[in-house]
């Protein structure tokens, strides 16, 4: 079983392995299952799940989503409230009133 910070540090050549193999392992439990010879049924769902983290990871990745973007993110709010800038007070247009039609704007 694999953790998820073990699968953070990997490249992403080496995670797309490792799914592939994970994914080739699925389907040899699920075949070994069908047919009868698998003793120990629990191990698809374990596979499931470690296939499960590799794609999180792997998303995460495409979102921009994971601990070194976390550390930049920090760093810039850190920049953006040593150096607040300054507020300008603006004129909001007034609000349509809402009601109903009259008879001749609606014609």
């Amino acid at each position: 079983m694999m953790k998820v910070d073990e699968l953070r540090v990997l490249e992403a050549d080496e995670l797309g392995m490792r799914l592939r193999t994970a994914r080739r392992e699925l389907y040899e439990l699920r075949f070994k299952h069908a047919v009868g010879q698998l003793e120990n049924s629990s191990q698809i769902s374990k596979v499931r799940h470690d296939i499960a983290r590799i794609m999180t990871v792997l998303r995460e990745r495409d979102f921009g989503i994971g601990p070194a973007v976390a550390e930049d993110a920090v760093q810039q709010q850190a920049v953006a409230v040593a150096e607040p800038e300054p507020e300008e007070p603006e004129e909001e247009a007034p609000k349509p009133k809402r009601g109903r039609k009259k008879k001749e704007d609606a014609e």
